[in-house]
């Protein structure tokens, strides 16, 4: 017959052992869920786990607009490619420093155009961050949208006239669809800005500025700003006034989003790639200083 002997709940050595026991445990496969856990981590910040890695990709240029009869005509324009709002493979990086791109000037009207853009800011911009600029460096011609004023706040660049103010914020390390609407008005000019596709500012109407004089900036003015830190694409810019429904309907299509009037359009670089102007009227930039990332998707979500 077998004997048992039942431990004592207050054996000290036995409560020793299991102390042991578990930090032998602990010594033994520690390290190894520390690894673990760093290298999930870095997994996770380089968006391995984000699904949107998985997605469908857009090579440069897969998407365009065709101008049978050439670039600014608009008879039998079309677009052709793949122009289902895929997500690019490509977004143009600013660093902040010294990174620009220079365009020919897609149109000379101030009232009754808009800019349409995705921008992601790494950093928080400095007081007169240039964004674009349709016209001039320094000049008395051209306008555009910076981070200026008291507040770092979006401000309306008027032939270096004035200043406007907004009061609106963008949030910095989150991708947002920036849009400024200009709309004539007798002589004068209502400017609208919208972030992801809600109106943030109306200016009222305010007196037209000179006639803009080439050329385009895109995140940078010689003159008036200093560089944008982070991120932009998908630039486009029409010679109408969209509409609330248009605007709505570009941030709704995402970042990837084919142009919402072709018939309108003058201007697109969807800086998935190259700065190629893909409207077909042959506005090509000029990339200074600016690098293009496949690495683009944290603080970016699909409308």
């Amino acid at each position: 017959m077998k004997a048992f002997y039942k431990t004592s709940p207050n054996c000290k050595s036995c409560k020793g052992l299991k102390s042991q026991s578990a930090m032998e445990y602990l010594m033994t496969y520690g390290w190894a869920i520390l690894i673990i856990a760093v290298v999930l981590a870095a997994l996770f910040e380089l968006g391995v786990f984000n699904p949107m890695t998985f997605a469908p990709k857009a090579s440069p240029g897969s998407c365009q607009v065709v101008r049978p009869e050439g670039a600014g005509t608009t008879n039998f324009i079309s677009l052709s490619g793949e122009c289902n709002g895929e997500l690019p493979q490509y977004v143009a990086q600013f660093n902040g420093q010294n990174g620009d791109i220079t365009a020919p000037l897609p149109t000379t009207k101030v009232a009754n155009t808009t800019v349409s853009m995705w921008i992601f800011a790494s950093a928080n911009p400095v007081s007169n961050t240039n964004i674009f600029l349709i016209g001039n460096n320094g000049g008395t011609n051209g306008y555009g949208v910076f981070v200026s004023c008291a507040d770092n706040s979006l401000a309306i660049l008027e032939s270096s006239i004035r200043w406007i103010c907004t009061g609106a914020t963008f949030n910095s390390l989150e991708w947002q669809n920036l849009v400024l609407d200009s709309i004539g008005h007798n002589g004068n000019v209502t400017y609208e800005i919208y972030l992801n596709g809600e109106e943030v500012y109306n200016s009222g109407q305010e007196s037209l500025p000179p006639t803009p004089i080439s050329p385009m900036y895109i995140g940078h003015d010689p003159a008036n700003g200093g560089y944008f830190p982070g991120y932009i694409a998908n630039v486009q810019i029409y010679n109408a006034a969209l509409s609330t429904n248009d605007i709505k309907a570009l941030y709704m299509e995402g970042i990837g989003g084919a142009p919402i009037s072709i018939q309108s359009l003058v201007s697109w670089w969807p800086l998935n790639g190259n700065a190629n102007d893909y409207s077909g009227n042959n506005n090509n930039g000029v990339p200074n200083g600016v690098t293009y990332t496949s690495n683009w998707y944290s603080g970016y979500s699909a409308p």
